[in-house]
């Protein structure tokens, strides 16, 4: 459906009681009539929505002049202009309606009405009326409105002056001087206000004069005036190239002035639209930086951050000494905001203001700490640990103090945000090996301090890579066995629990003592007690207070004791390589087998709750076999070579490769940032002094292209196959022997899907009372309804149809098509195929980090699991497929995804709905050796359940496009 964007946007008209029920044009007539100034008012609503959905109800016109033109009910005469606005003012021959007569005298006696807000409210709506055989009746009415005492009239005045100039010049040829006159003698802001807008479209010579004229005094007028000087100033500049350099000069001294925030706001902008100075730049981004620090309104601040955005974006380095001032948003306590404000400074930081920028986020981060809202605190705590992990690794010489800044941290973040913290530190100390002596000293000073399972795999992982010499290497060993705590852990463990029960059985005595008598109050009462009213002072041990790797032991994380199994091997390994005291070595050996068998032994017992888990054992026995082993020298040199291959390169190189592929991928992005504002060298170079442009100027309105992209909507590239992709969409509602032959053309915009339907009556006799009814199924809403209408033997007509769509849920569409019989015989009805709205339209890809992915993964609680079996010829072949037939990204990297002709393959995908769903995915198959199929699963989660089941369908019908059987002969 295509949309004239030159028609007049009318006023709308909500319904909040409104039903499904369809008003005839006679109840509408004998509701007019009978009705009360309720009922009527009532009837007027339902009358205007009726209208707006298309049906122009041509009937009522002398109903309503002759029933609701006469009363003096303020709100039916409100309902009653919006009503003039929308009712067709033109015959068929395209002259004016003779009834317009009765209206045009009645709008004439409101326009002299003693009431001031009648005479606004019909000014107003002149300003919307094009017909100028109308207002050539009212003109003589208007004029002696602009002298009215009241300024609501004479602000509406003014604009009804110019309104009309501008639908016909010759009806008020001396509009330029009127408006002058006006303007000269007025008081009222807003009438001023008017007044010059109207000068500026008519006259701009005589605007600017009047702008010159009030120019020394521009800072002590109003807001409004104020606004509108700016204003014609954006738009004359962009005319007149020539005026800039003296109204940017004009504009930095009103933004210095002024003290109103909108005025602020509109300055700024309109001085990043003239110019590209830096210091201009850098002026109006301060002022836009102080507006978003002083309004309280969260989305006013992210509203001022985009502007600030936008300077920087399209003129990269201008704002690099405000990066301190953007990060004073940060007081701010919306999350939004912070992260906005945070996002745009990373963008501004460079050498010079590295050091300052490191030390206020270590502030800031100091304060969450101490901040009493947990959940807030943690969220702003991982925002920040992002952000300043951001800032180290494009910057060495920070490296090591952030690195010892957030290890310092490490015991009051959450699991989460740990570890991210030990991400970064693997990241940095890879990165700059000069740093990795003092971050794995300060790393093993706070391992104790880890609470989280994961992060602290993660730690261990960093020593057993990274601790090479001899001294490194016993200072880990030295943290691993306090760690672990008393040795063997079974018989310490139940050696504990024994002496515990001991304390609690005498504790116990001492206050059965103590309480063997009752209690009698100083007034002589006895007092009572319950059991919640004895205390123990018995000391119990906290689970929390045990050393961290015998903790996770000792809760069930065995997993974490695999990897404390690794890492024993790898810090063994590396001794014998850095050291030759075979002592010392023997002794690492010892003590790490009775580590080792310490841990099996407690995960066999029943001192955890779950004990130890397959994979777990194998690995832990299998570094105890290496520990243990003692082969001939003659297979020890190929024995140590595997070893060292599967220990100390293997992880190591695999690592090195995920830094390389991430920091070409951030060089990459950087580079295509650097692309959009970069200028080609042979551009050729503008000398001011020889021509009349100004070089620090800026060409084009921006302000003015995002109102028309937001007036008209984005601009679309032109299809050569539009004609085919429109016919696509075309769906057949009936059969071609159906009495009506019905077909729609779907349109999906981002929140409605429209119907456009052509119906075309078959028959060779006229169908009467023709109308169709629409139904729903799912998140959908009918919003309009298509009156009804007689169709002619043969003939065809077209209605449209708004179908309001809430979430991205499979949904249907259907109805039927109903006319009148003949005599005495009931309607006649053709049902309508369903119509299925595909959700495709509101998926689109998106991209998120692991950890994100991950936390929404395990909050959702909807999953739908659907088995691959595929006959396409390769695994990426189906990724490929599945991303194409779910609109999702992938967000596993290529380089993870291994080779084309690979046999296993697992992947995670991830997209977004128009109405702010999340979808996650997360596909494993692999190759079946013996059939050749693809086979595995797809498991799709979702906050909700419909678009968890939607997508499951789109999945399985990728399975039925490609697995069809193909005839080749008969």
């Amino acid at each position: 459906m295509t949309v004239d964007l030159q028609q007049p946007a009318y006023t709308l008209v909500f319904d909040p009681s409104r039903s499904n029920a369809n008003y005839t044009i006679t109840e509408f007539q004998k509701a007019l009539e009978r009705g009360s100034d309720e009922d009527r008012i009532n009837t007027m609503k339902q009358i205007l929505v009726t209208m707006l959905d298309g049906n122009p109800l041509p009937q009522l016109l002398m109903h309503i002049i002759r029933f609701i033109m006469p009363s003096r009910n303020n709100k039916l005469k409100k309902l009653l202009y919006l009503y003039w606005e929308i009712v067709p003012k033109l015959d068929e021959e395209g002259k004016l309606r003779h009834e317009m007569i009765l209206v045009c005298n009645s709008i004439q006696h409101d326009l002299q009405h003693p009431n001031e807000y009648i005479r606004g409210n019909t000014l107003r709506f002149l300003t919307k009326l094009k017909e100028t055989e109308l207002l050539e009746q009212l003109v003589p009415s208007v004029m002696p409105c602009l002298e009215y005492r009241h300024s609501y009239v004479r602000k509406y005045a003014i604009l009804a002056v110019l309104s009309i100039y501008q639908v016909s010049d010759h009806l008020l040829p001396d509009a330029k001087d009127i408006i002058s006159s006006f303007l000269a003698v007025e008081t009222d802001p807003i009438c001023k206000r008017n007044a010059f807008l109207g000068l500026a479209e008519l006259d701009r010579e005589a605007a600017l004069a009047y702008l010159e004229e009030n120019m020394a005094a521009i800072e002590g007028l109003e807001a409004l005036l104020q606004t509108a000087f700016v204003q014609f100033i954006r738009r004359d500049a962009t005319q007149v190239p020539s005026l800039k350099p003296q109204y940017v000069e004009l504009l930095l001294d009103l933004l210095d002035s002024t003290t109103y925030d909108e005025v602020i706001f509109d300055t700024a902008l309109a001085l990043t639209t003239l110019s590209v100075n830096p210091s201009v730049l850098a002026k109006a981004a301060t002022k836009l930086i102080n507006l978003a620090v002083k309004v309280f309104d969260n989305n006013v601040k992210l509203i001022v951050l985009d502007r600030v955005e936008d300077i920087n974006n399209k003129n990269p380095g201008a704002l690099e000494d405000l990066t301190l001032e953007i990060l004073r948003i940060l007081n701010a306590e919306d999350m939004d905001v912070r992260s906005k404000a945070l996002n745009i400074s990373m963008n501004l930081v460079s050498s010079r203001n590295v050091d300052n920028v490191v030390k206020l986020l270590k502030k800031e981060l100091q304060t969450t700490v101490a901040n009493s809202d947990k959940d807030k605190s943690m969220q702003y705590r991982q925002l920040l640990i992002k952000t300043i992990h951001s800032v180290a690794i494009r910057f060495v010489e920070v490296a090591a103090n952030v690195v010892s800044l957030l290890l310092d941290f490490i015991g009051d973040l959450s699991s989460i945000a740990a570890s991210g913290v030990i991400s970064f530190v693997k990241e940095v100390i890879e990165k700059y090996p000069h740093l990795r002596e003092d971050i794995l000293s300060n790393l093993i000073n706070v391992l104790d301090k880890i609470r989280s399972a994961k992060a602290y795999r993660g730690a261990l992982w960093v020593l057993g890579e990274y601790a090479e010499s001899s001294s490194d290497i016993q200072k880990c060993w030295k943290h691993i066995r306090s760690s672990v705590g008393e040795l063997p852990i079974v018989q310490s463990e139940l050696k504990n629990r024994s002496q515990n029960s001991e304390e609690d059985e005498k504790e116990k005595e001492a206050l059965n003592q103590r309480h063997a008598g009752p209690v009698i109050l100083p007034d002589g009462t006895y007092g009572t007690e319950t059991a919640f009213d004895f205390t123990s002072n018995a000391p119990t041990e906290d689970p929390d207070s045990r050393p961290p790797i015998r903790r996770f032991v000792l809760n069930g994380d065995f997993y974490t004791a695999s990897v404390l199994a690794s890492t024993i091997i790898k810090l063994v390994l590396r001794f014998e390589k850095a050291s030759q005291d075979i002592t010392v070595l023997n002794a690492l050996k010892a003590e790490g087998l009775l580590i080792l068998v310490s841990i099996i032994r407690v995960g066999q017992s029943s001192l955890v709750e779950k004990k130890i888990d397959e994979d777990s054992l194998e690995r832990i026995m299998c570094a105890i076999t290496m520990l243990l082993d003692e082969t001939d020298p003659a297979e020890k040199n190929s024995e140590r070579e595997i070893l060292d291959l599967a220990y100390l390169d293997a992880t190591r190189s695999s690592f090195k490769s995920q830094v390389a592929i991430s920091k070409r991928k951030n060089a990459q992005l950087s580079t295509k940032n650097l692309t959009k504002t970069a200028e080609p060298i042979d551009k050729s170079i503008v000398f001011r002094q020889f021509t009349h442009v100004e070089s620090n100027t800026s060409k084009n309105d921006l302000i003015e292209e995002d109102l028309q992209a937001a007036i008209k909507g984005e601009s679309e590239k032109p299809n050569k196959n539009s004609i085919t992709s429109k016919l696509k969409k075309i769906v057949p509602l009936t059969g071609f022997s159906d009495p009506v032959y019905a077909e729609a053309y779907i349109t999906s915009h981002q929140f409605d899907v429209v119907l456009d339907v052509l119906l075309v009556n078959q028959t060779k006799e006229t169908l009467k009372g023709l109308h169709v009814q629409f139904a729903t199924l799912g998140d959908l809403k009918v919003i309009d309804k298509a009156p009804s209408t007689n169709v002619v033997p043969h003939g065809f007509h077209r209605i449209t149809t708004t179908v309001k769509v809430s979430s991205a849920d499979t949904g249907v569409i259907f109805g039927n098509i109903i006319y009148d019989g003949g005599h005495g015989q009931d309607a006649r009805y053709v049902i309508l195929n369903d119509v299925h709205v595909d959700i495709m339209d509101y998926i689109k890809p998106a991209k998120t980090d692991d950890e994100t992915f991950r936390t929404m993964w395990n909050a959702f609680e909807w999953e739908n699991k659907i088995s691959v079996k595929s006959q396409l010829n390769s695994l990426h072949a189906y990724l490929r497929e599945l991303a194409h037939g779910t609109n999702m990204g992938i967000l596993t990297p290529p380089e993870a995804l291994g080779e084309e002709d690979c046999r296993f393959l697992s992947c995670n995908l991830y997209a977004k709905s128009s109405f702010g769903e999340d979808a996650l995915a997360n596909l494993c198959i692999e190759k079946n050796p013996t059939s050749g199929q693809v086979v595995g699963h797809v498991r799709i989660r979702s906050k909700g359940q419909g678009l968890a089941l939607s997508l499951g369908d789109r999945v399985a019908l990728i399975a039925k496009q490609h697995d069809k059987v193909i005839l080749t002969h008969i």
